[in-house]
């Protein structure tokens, strides 16, 4: 599994001890961006830009007027989240971070917004607006073919078909155009705990390794 290479990666590159920096979180087996991020600000007070989906609503709102996030987009979710982090004094930021999705989660939230109990409702540009609703483009329905989906599909049917483990290879083989997005969809079985892998290095679906 993901996090016993974690473990073990923290041991031999880190003498046991969590890194602080976001490029050197990214290197452990297992971390995402989100992850890193999140462990660099919360865990270390590091400025560094933590995007979920109630920070980005939250955006959307206040910042850009619009009833709600639209599609993820990595570098235009990170520049907007710097931009409000760089309206305050660096050792605040990782504060101001908490609070943009604490503000998401529990005031600004996608169904029901509590408007009249939220601390920035006169600086709110959808409130300015006034409230619009389906202010946001319809998000594209992603197709199924040759997606990160459907290399997920194919490696679990593999281990469904399969009488116990199989080896690396087996899944290698359920997969052959895109070796870096098959490498992709397994880690993220791994991360989801819908897949394990043996101490000897095979794999299996959760629970019958």
């Amino acid at each position: 599994m993901r996090l016993h290479a974690c473990a073990q990666a923290l041991v031999e590159r880190f003498d046991g001890a969590v890194p602080a920096d976001v490029d050197e979180l990214l290197s452990l087996p297992g971390v995402g961006d989100y992850t890193a991020r999140a462990v660099a600000c919360f865990a270390f007070g590091h400025d560094a830009e933590v995007v979920d989906i109630n920070v980005r609503r939250v955006l959307a709102r206040a910042v850009g007027g619009e009833s709600d996030a639209a599609a993820p987009s990595a570098k235009r979710d990170l520049a907007a989240v710097r931009a409000v982090l760089d309206t305050v004094p660096a050792p605040r930021r990782p504060r101001l971070s908490a609070a943009l999705m604490e503000l998401g989660a529990l005031v600004c939230n996608a169904r029901s917004p509590r408007c009249e109990e939220c601390p920035i409702e006169h600086e709110c540009a959808w409130l300015a607006a006034g409230a619009p609703s389906d202010t946001v483009a319809p998000r594209k329905v992603q197709k199924y073919e040759g997606t990160d989906r459907q290399a997920r599909g194919r490696l679990l049917d593999v281990l469904r078909g399969s009488d116990g483990a199989v080896p690396r290879a087996s899944l290698d083989l359920a997969w052959q155009r895109d070796p870096a997005q098959r490498d992709r969809a397994l880690d993220s079985l791994l991360m989801d705990g819908l897949v394990e892998q043996t101490d000897d290095g095979l794999f299996a679906l959760a629970g019958e390794a």
